[in-house]
């Protein structure tokens, strides 16, 4: 699939990852439509992606609320006219020991990581499947892979994201493709310290940090590649094989 003057769809697309996926793919001609939460700044987001010379539309949605977040799927396709590519990248990002993760903590995760991402992909799957074709992009994590302190709850989220992956590229193909990206340390909290840092650089077989454009690139190039459809791709630096 070409990215040039491909409708994009970008769960979370405001801040951080999101973002960073929604400027590279506007830069090589995709238009993008991206849901955010109250408070994050998406008037910068939406003005930057629109100085690349696309459209881009911003919409605010909890995703938990599952009729809004089709009425979005259903308003971008009628805006654009064709929806492409959904990319399933909306994931609340919180640290909690294992012992302290309340319900409220876990249901939070789940939902928009993993719940919200399957019906997101029910939403779009009937007008890829009508337009004959499509691509399904869903942000896993190394946490999936790897064991990391306090994140117990968002691994096991992102573990259904990857069983996600899988199913979707089985009942969807062959003319809807789906596959996940498991990025590394490409982007690090804002509060870690500079041994943190220190540490998850060393952490990788390349020794350095990542970037999130790194994952954006591995994004388009599953989206252009009409051959891949299944799998998880690491831009991780090489570290879920670092021992």
């Amino acid at each position: 699939m070409e990215l040039a003057g491909a409708v994009v769809l970008i769960t979370g697309g405001a801040i951080r990852l999101g973002r960073a996926h929604g400027l590279y793919l506007a830069s090589q001609g995709a238009q993008i439509a991206f849901t955010y939460l109250p408070g994050e700044p998406w008037e910068k987001t939406q003005a930057d992606i629109e100085q690349l010379g696309v459209r881009c539309t911003a919409t605010a949605l909890d995703l938990r609320d599952l009729d809004a977040m089709r009425a979005w799927v259903a308003e971008t396709a009628a805006h654009f006219g064709r929806i492409d590519v959904l990319i399933n990248n909306a994931s609340p990002w919180l640290m909690r020991p294992f012992l302290a993760v309340t319900e409220a903590e876990y249901d939070l995760c789940n939902d928009i990581t993993v719940k919200a991402a399957f019906f997101c992909t029910q939403a779009v799957a009937p007008i890829l499947l009508r337009q004959g074709r499509g691509v399904i992009l869903n942000v896993a994590d190394l946490s999936v892979y790897r064991v990391w302190p306090g994140l117990g709850h968002h691994a096991i989220a992102k573990a259904g994201v990857v069983q996600l992956t899988h199913y979707t590229a089985q009942e969807l193909g062959p003319a809807v493709r789906c596959n996940a990206v498991a990025p590394g340390p490409v982007l690090m909290p804002p509060d870690f310290t500079d041994e943190q840092r220190e540490s998850a650089r060393q952490q990788t077989l390349v020794k350095r940090l990542g970037a999130p454009e790194d994952v954006s690139r591995m994004i388009a190039f599953l989206i252009q590649n009409d051959f891949l459809s299944g799998h998880v791709y690491f831009v991780d630096g090489g570290e879920a094989f670092s021992g």
